[in-house]
């Protein structure tokens, strides 16, 4: 069946495949002490233009949120971030088993302000029974957004700083960061994210590997005992080689980025169909995820024929699907979804 529902359906691509084939008679250190773990850090720290950064190679996605939250946010805080962040709505409580509460605030497309967030912060400093509240004890937001959307390098900054000024670090959600690479429009280099946020994550998952995530801490800021912490929450891979196989094969010759704007290439064409069809297209995406507004019966009848992401019931008549792209979709495959539309 045609699938357009998510970015992680294919197993991985055809170059990462490859060469775990062909090591399959190989034998290696466990838990990332192997030379593909080494030789992926060094290309990830040349890509960042930051050699003093410090590279972990987690599971997967959800896991990779809970510990790096875990580690930088003391016990009695919470994580200040866009309420329809990852970690607040599609993670089963996951950050709040950490014992961390997750304090979302409105989003406009996705993202919030760094207005909003020295608002926000001043207003909890102020309140007079503060003391006993859940203390603001850093940020989180994804690049690109939940929604498909990108921030700019001067929002990052200036989210960063506010963050700073009231002693909280930024974490920035790269799970699907390739996309927002490459996207139009975009001047969020990797470099930039690498000098803006205190730790971040590089996503494998959904850009083209079979599974894994890229922790990357700034400036060498890596907190105490974080193999354990990783290994606390689960997210410890005894095969580490095979994380560090899949980034090193994605950072070579840039077939990360390569990936990602194929996805991206197949999107603007829908993207570009909805209009011409008056669709209602919910958000401004400049990335691989489309988002749709039509009614209950146009759902089902689309439904039936393709694999779309649910996403929200609208109201008693409408709902929101999502429309996906990854490094797998074929012009054949956007054809005909075009033809269905």
């Amino acid at each position: 069946m045609l699938s357009f529902e998510n970015d992680y359906s294919s197993t991985a691509c055809p170059q990462i495949v490859q060469r775990m084939t062909q090591i399959q008679d190989e034998q290696y250190p466990g838990y990332g002490q192997d030379d593909y773990c080494t030789m992926a850090a060094q290309k990830i720290r040349k890509a960042c233009d930051d050699p003093t950064c410090d590279v972990w190679f987690l599971v997967g996605g959800t896991q990779t949120n809970q510990t790096v939250i875990d580690s930088i946010a003391p016990q009695y805080t919470g994580v200040v971030c866009p309420d329809s962040a990852h970690i607040n709505v599609h993670e089963a409580g996951a950050i709040e088993a950490t014992g961390h509460k997750v304090l979302p605030m409105p989003q406009q497309d996705g993202k919030i302000g760094a207005a909003q967030l020295d608002d926000y912060c001043e207003r909890f400093t102020a309140d007079a029974n503060h003391a006993h509240m859940v203390r603001p004890g850093m940020v989180y937001v994804s690049q690109p957004t939940e929604y498909g959307t990108v921030y700019t390098r001067e929002e990052l900054a200036a989210l960063a700083q506010v963050a700073h000024d009231h002693g909280m670090p930024l974490f920035i959600d790269g799970a699907r960061l390739g996309y927002a690479l490459t996207s139009d429009g975009n001047d969020a280099n990797l470099d930039d994210i690498a000098r803006i946020a205190d730790v971040f994550t590089i996503g494998g998952t959904k850009v083209g590997a079979m599974f894994g995530e890229a922790v990357v801490f700034t400036r060498g800021n890596t907190p105490a005992n974080f193999t354990a912490l990783v290994k606390l929450h689960g997210a410890l891979l005894a095969k580490g080689w095979l994380l560090g196989l899949q980034f090193d094969t994605l950072f070579t010759d840039d077939l990360y980025l390569k990936l990602a704007r194929r996805a991206n290439q197949e999107a603007d064409r829908i993207r570009q169909a909805l209009l011409e069809k008056g669709y209602d297209v919910a958000f401004v995406s400049q990335t691989n995820q489309i988002f749709i507004t039509v009614t209950t019966a146009q759902a089902e009848e689309l439904q039936s024929k393709v694999r779309l992401g649910f996403m929200e019931a609208v109201d008693a008549d409408h709902v929101m699907l999502r429309i996906c792209t990854s490094w797998a979709t074929t012009d054949d495959q956007v054809d005909q979804l075009i033809a269905l539309l």
